[in-house]
């Protein structure tokens, strides 16, 4: 894939300034630094021991026969939605998978590029009716793999008296109790390819730089031993626009000067603890409460007897919300609610959010309901989508649109080294000169170390300028194309880089407007977007099409409407690129 040289130019005494980000957490908690980056697995114990992992793959089932980049590749919004476009495939590495404990069966199936486009909303509802979380995505965490709820897909069948997939049921069993043999060590794994998690991340946990600790050698993540110090971040988003955080949280709900601690909660295994029914005595021949108002049933519902795998907590009915055995939340007892969050304050949000919480034990071990509970608290009206249907601004472009930075160069005995991010997979030239005109190319085809590129001068060349650009890219298989059928009006629209947009066009009163259907020459968006077509059907209105460019400028832009001579050209201002 040839692209452009852009170059990024440095002195040797040049420091270079990052840019502000937007303060909505919705377009910027998205974890984005590894998104030039290919994803990367490991098939099996003795590669992850190894450290040899593989950014293509297959397992004669599932095939990534050329290198995806890492999660979010896009991010979009409007005033009512955040879109994101994602590989769904994590930026640590993945792996390895298998079926049992002791790692003598393979897991059938290993990830692959799942071409994501998903919203959520941007200003959450709550309804007075919950809704229950079904199977597949019910949100994305920020490095853009799905999250999964706490269901493995079987319920107990009163028909065949045996647990049967996808089924109506009203017990439900538990993903991480019955399939957490199967999860990597970021407890995730995937069905069909799509990379999920069902519980705690502690991958993304520590890439987020919340309280994990991780083994080089084994490659492994555990829980930090030390006393938390910081709220944890946000996590993920659910489709309900609420955001999931790690497991700690403020001490106080509202109170950022609380301390910080673990959440706790609200869940109980039910067997006799705090009132509750114990299962392994009477059976399963009552739902618990909040099984009954979520699916709203009678509570007589027979699960299945104590046999084989249905020991107690195989499914998720045999948990007790504390509330329901009038146990009120506390510092003491429990912090979150049936839905597994609360309403508090956030370093995001000071002013308060209702905001899931990640469940773990003081080990660091996943503890149900894990991420959410079964019902969602808001709405959920996002989900997977195939196209854009409105007008949004672009707030992030990954992959080979993403810019390179160009860190401070350093000087040793004359000696040059620059650095700079770079997009995994791309091709890079250096150049240096003394008068920032006449440039001397030092060298081409520089590879970078991943996402970091790299090059050291081999003579003294201090007293210079210099600069680096990307000029090629090696093929990848891409997150998906972005369709967008959008519409605005001049003067006083707007649309977004990358996308394709409908213009309709009131010219101005003076000089007198041609005729209806006059011919017209050329429409031009901003000095150099031409329009593809064109109509003027009505006296005064010209409906014009723009295909903006990823790398159009944005502003505000001037739209020229050219009729065929002697008709007049009208310039109208105000139109904005995003």
């Amino acid at each position: 894939m040839k692209t452009i040289f852009t170059p990024i130019v440095a002195g040797v005494f040049l420091t270079l300034a990052m840019s502000a980000r937007a303060d909505d957490p919705r377009t910027n908690s998205w974890f984005t630094t590894y998104s030039g980056q290919y994803a990367r697995i490991y098939t099996n114990d003795l590669s992850r021991t190894n450290g040899k992992a593989l950014t293509t793959w297959t397992n004669g089932t599932t095939i990534q026969s050329l290198p995806a980049y890492c999660g979010v590749q896009e991010v979009y919004s409007s005033s009512n939605w955040v879109y994101i476009r994602s590989t769904g495939l994590g930026s640590f590495v993945m792996g390895p998978w298998y079926l049992n404990a002791v790692h003598t069966q393979p897991f059938p199936n290993w990830p692959v590029n799942q071409k994501t486009l998903y919203r959520i909303p941007r200003v959450p509802t709550v309804p007075t009716t919950k809704t229950s979380s079904g199977g597949g995505p019910i949100g994305y965490f920020v490095d853009g793999a799905a999250m999964f709820n706490s269901w493995d897909a079987y319920s107990w069948s009163t028909v065949s008296n045996t647990d049967a997939q996808n089924i109506t049921g009203y017990w439900n069993r538990d993903a991480y109790v019955n399939e957490g043999a199967s999860f990597d060590p970021n407890n995730a794994h995937q069905a069909g390819g799509q990379y999920h998690y069902h519980a705690n991340p502690p991958a993304l946990r520590y890439q987020l730089g919340d309280h994990i600790d991780f083994n080089s050698v084994t490659k492994i993540y555990t829980e930090s031993t030390n006393t938390p110090t910081k709220h944890s971040p946000i996590l993920a988003w659910t489709s309900d626009g609420y955001p999931v955080y790690g497991p700690y949280g403020y001490s106080i709900s509202n109170n950022a000067s609380s301390g910080v601690r673990r959440m706790i909660s609200g869940y109980v295994l039910r067997n006799g603890q705090f009132g509750s029914e114990n299962l392994t005595n009477v059976g399963r021949i009552h739902l618990p409460q909040w099984a009954v108002r979520l699916f709203n049933v009678s509570s007589n519902q027979v699960g299945a007897p104590f046999t084989g795998i249905h020991t107690n907590s195989c499914y998720m009915e045999d948990n007790d919300y504390l509330g329901d055995l009038g146990i009120a939340p506390s510092t003491n007892t429990y912090d979150l609610d049936e839905y597994n969050g609360r309403y508090c304050v956030t370093p995001e949000f000071p002013g308060g959010t209702y905001a899931y919480f990640v469940s773990v034990s003081s080990n660091g071990a996943p503890v149900f309901p894990y991420n959410i509970g079964r019902g969602f608290y808001g709405s959920p009206t996002g989900g997977t989508v195939t196209g854009i249907s409105e007008t949004v601004v672009t707030n992030f472009l990954g992959n080979t649109n993403l810019t390179s930075t160009l860190n401070s160069p350093t000087v040793k005995n004359g000696t040059v080294t620059l650095s700079w991010s770079a997009i995994e997979g791309g091709s890079y030239q250096v150049e240096a000169t003394t008068n920032l005109t006449t440039w001397t190319v030092l060298g081409g085809g520089v590879s970078p170390n991943q996402i970091i590129g790299g090059y050291t001068n081999l003579t003294p060349l201090d007293k210079r300028f210099y600069r680096v650009g990307r000029t090629s890219a090696a093929s990848f298989d891409s997150a998906g194309t972005t369709t967008f059928s959008t519409s605005s009006v001049a003067p006083g629209g707007s649309a977004s880089r990358g996308t394709t947009v409908t213009v309709t066009i009131t010219l101005p009163s003076s000089p007198p407007n041609p005729p209806a259907n006059a011919p017209i020459t050329s429409v031009v968006l901003g000095g150099g977007i031409t329009s593809t077509s064109n109509t003027d059907s009505t006296q005064g209105t010209v409906i014009s099409t723009f295909t903006i460019p990823s790398n159009a400028t944005t502003g505000a832009q001037n739209i020229v409407v050219t009729f065929q001579s002697p008709a007049p050209t009208y310039t109208i201002s105000s139109f904005t690129i995003n």
